[in-house]
């Protein structure tokens, strides 16, 4: 199937209401020196035209392998991935390097968060953007430019015309990374997906960039998956967020009632290492007791058992399955925040000093 024949076919969820990204049950495992380990484990969700996504978790909690795998981005060898991943229409799992070709950059945007290695630094940045236009499009070289000229002035990239003629080591962070944002937007993909777009950046160019991303998303129409360690970075800017721990899915929610009603105890302990302007000079930090788990050898029980203040003999013996808590809020803990046994399962851990795994409790 061409590129042109796949730009031709109408959104999935544009003609019955299916959602244009649909993941099921999706795992993936990679073979190791130190043994297999499922880098994601039993993901899904949907994802429409037009809608955004927020995926969040530390490193090593599988968010950025997630994304990979729904882009058939991932190498041939040592990894076993299973599970159904639809993109309009599309069996993704299916498809071979050849296929994906047709969908990567014309169907499928990605955003990287170093644009310094994700841009060819011997290429102009006009290079750049014209390269896919001729692939994907067949457009002119002329009509390629122009859309590229015009691509680079709705991203806000000062001086565009000059732009086009540099490398990328001649612009500076915040212009690199609306260069790779206008490389993925050349083409007029459906789906984006923005892998923790802003860390390289400061914080006032990192809001610029939130601002132009969301913006783009309305004016386009797409659909936007974006990766964060950081709360506070898909506040505001994502229908629904997905926590990830330990390669699982631990709450889903819309974004609103996951800010307001948060159930996850690993959600809470994000939301509180985010800084705060209320708070006091040199307040230090809420962090996270302890570190991610080995994936190579999890324990029974739930991932984040050894790092939770409210965690109980029976987190450790019984993983915890994704249960409804209200319309379209979904939780994997046995002892959620905010609820009854959630908070006496706390509190007695406080009164003992530690938890039932051995990690130090306050209050």
């Amino acid at each position: 199937m061409s590129a042109t024949q796949l730009a031709e076919r109408p959104a999935a969820d544009a003609e019955d209401g299916q959602p244009l990204l649909l993941v099921r049950d999706l795992t993936t495992a990679f073979d190791t020196a130190a043994g297999p380990f499922r880098a994601v484990d039993g993901v899904s969700f949907d994802l429409h035209r037009g809608g955004s996504l927020g995926i969040v978790g530390e490193s090593g909690s599988g968010k950025t392998v997630l994304t990979r795998t729904i882009m058939n981005l991932l190498p041939r060898q040592g990894v076993a991935r299973s599970g159904t991943v639809r993109f309009d229409g599309h069996q993704i799992e299916r498809f071979g390097p050849k296929q994906m070709r047709h969908l990567w950059g014309a169907e499928m945007g990605l955003i990287l968060q170093d644009p310094m290695t994700s841009l060819n630094p011997v290429m102009t940045i006009g290079h750049q953007l014209v390269e896919p236009l001729r692939i994907h499009a067949g457009f002119t070289r002329s009509r390629a430019r122009a859309v590229a000229l015009e691509t680079l002035r709705s991203v806000g990239m000062p001086a565009p015309e000059k732009r086009m003629g540099e490398y990328p080591h001649q612009l500076s962070g915040g212009m690199r990374q609306r260069v790779t944002i206008a490389i993925s937007l050349v083409c007029g993909p459906k789906l984006v997906v923005a892998d923790e777009p802003t860390t390289a950046l400061d914080v006032t160019v990192q809001r610029q960039i939130l601002e132009l991303l969301a913006d783009q998303q309305q004016d386009r129409r797409m659909a936007l998956l974006m990766i964060t360690h950081d709360l506070g970075v898909v506040a505001n800017r994502t229908d629904e967020i997905l926590v990830m721990y330990a390669g699982r899915v631990v709450e889903r929610a819309p974004t609103r009632a996951l800010f307001r009603e948060h159930r996850h105890p690993y959600t809470q302990g994000l939301l509180r290492s985010i800084p705060r302007l209320a708070d006091p000079s040199h307040h230090r930090l809420q962090a996270i007791p302890g570190s991610p788990p080995d994936l190579t050898n999890l324990a029974a029980g739930c991932a984040f058992a050894p790092r939770c203040p409210a965690a109980q003999p029976r987190c450790v013996a019984e993983a915890p399955p994704l249960v409804p808590q209200g319309s379209g809020h979904e939780v994997a803990c046995h002892f959620p925040v905010g609820t009854p046994e959630g908070d006496r399962a706390r509190a007695e851990n406080v009164a003992a000093g530690r938890s039932a795994t051995g990690a130090e409790v306050t209050a």
